[in-house]
């Protein structure tokens, strides 16, 4: 049942970051909706096709249903409200660190390796945002250099969540400190603008220069 919980609340928070960038481009309600539905079950959706396992909001429409809520509730709050700076990057943040774990989770279940593992709950957490942000023609957060560390603190927080259960700490409290390590490294990135140093080849001119 928690594993549930957690489920609606990462495609809640992703639907809430897709109706966000919607509402930038300046979309329609029907445009905001897909980029709601594409961002929360985009991850999901490869990684089961990946694992050949049925596709988990095929079987569970509650999940639709939750992405459908989501939408109308943050729609209605965006015509009376503007936006907190910075919620579109903590609604990310969120949907990234309980959909990575989760995400690794199913990837556990279907008795992956320790590999597998922490690349299908990469894929789970960054690809519904990949996705999301080539629909509207940007570059997918996860291959900006301007961007502060994203599919790393993933890395990080699955790793955390496997050494965890590999000690034998209890599935739940493991679930937990994965989620929080992933949200955390990503919050602090953002805070600290903390990235990775974009690959640089040299020009002609700087290599005469050396010479």
């Amino acid at each position: 049942m928690i594993q549930t919980l957690l489920g609606w609340l990462g495609i809640a928070v992703f639907a809430v970051s897709g109706v966000l960038v919607a509402s930038r481009h300046g979309l329609d309600w029907v445009g905001a909706l897909v980029l709601a539905a594409m961002t929360a079950i985009g991850g999901g959706t490869i990684r089961d096709l990946l694992l050949d396992r049925n596709v988990f909001w095929l079987n569970d429409t509650s999940n639709l249903w939750v992405i459908l809520a989501t939408t109308a509730l943050t729609i209605v709050y965006l015509r009376r409200f503007s936006p907190p700076h910075g919620l579109l990057r903590i609604a990310d943040a969120l949907g990234l660190a309980l959909f990575a774990i989760l995400g690794a989770k199913v990837a556990e279940d279907a008795g992956a390796s320790p590999m597998i593992v922490v690349t299908m709950g990469v894929i789970t957490g960054v690809a519904g945002g990949a996705i999301r942000d080539t629909l509207v023609g940007e570059i997918p957060m996860i291959f900006r250099p301007t961007e502060t560390i994203y599919s790393t603190a993933c890395v990080a927080g699955i790793l955390c969540y496997l050494g965890l259960r590999e000690i034998g700490a209890d599935d739940n409290w493991a679930t937990v400190a994965g989620i929080g390590c992933i949200a955390s490294l990503r919050i602090i990135a953002i805070v600290r603008k903390i990235r990775l140093p974009a690959i640089r080849t040299r020009s002609p001119e700087d290599q005469s220069s050396t010479e």
